[in-house]
């Protein structure tokens, strides 16, 4: 189920008979939500030109058949790209988080690390 829309940019907008492709990817997976970045991209139908028109972040939570929240399997990232989704998407949880008060700013050390230079 979906928890939260981390974020939304409408970069370009889509033209009227323009092909649209939605690419979705695990950025990294947590306890028992995951963090999804999707990225959607248009094409012109007469050039073949693609351009990517907007992208979003969505953080989904795994549910059982009785709606409770279950464990999802860990994800390693493989590629350049996919390293960086998964570094940032811990930043993203954390700032969440103390935003939320769920969590002490001093304890969201991926946050410290990237403000203070302090090591994560």
């Amino acid at each position: 189920m979906t928890a939260s829309v981390n974020h939304v940019a409408f970069n370009r907008s889509v033209p009227v008979g323009s092909v649209v492709t939605v690419e979705a990817h695990v950025s990294r997976a947590f306890n028992t939500s995951m963090e999804v970045f999707i990225d959607v991209w248009m094409e012109d139908r007469f050039s073949g030109e693609k351009t990517k028109a907007n992208e979003a972040i969505y953080t989904f939570v795994a549910v059982d058949d009785t709606g409770k929240p279950t464990e999802v399997p860990p994800l390693k990232p493989e590629t350049p790209l996919e390293e960086e989704r998964f570094a940032a998407a811990l930043r993203r949880k954390q700032l969440s988080l103390v935003l939320a008060g769920k969590m002490k700013p001093t304890d969201a050390t991926e946050l410290r690390a990237l403000f203070m230079g302090e090591d994560a």
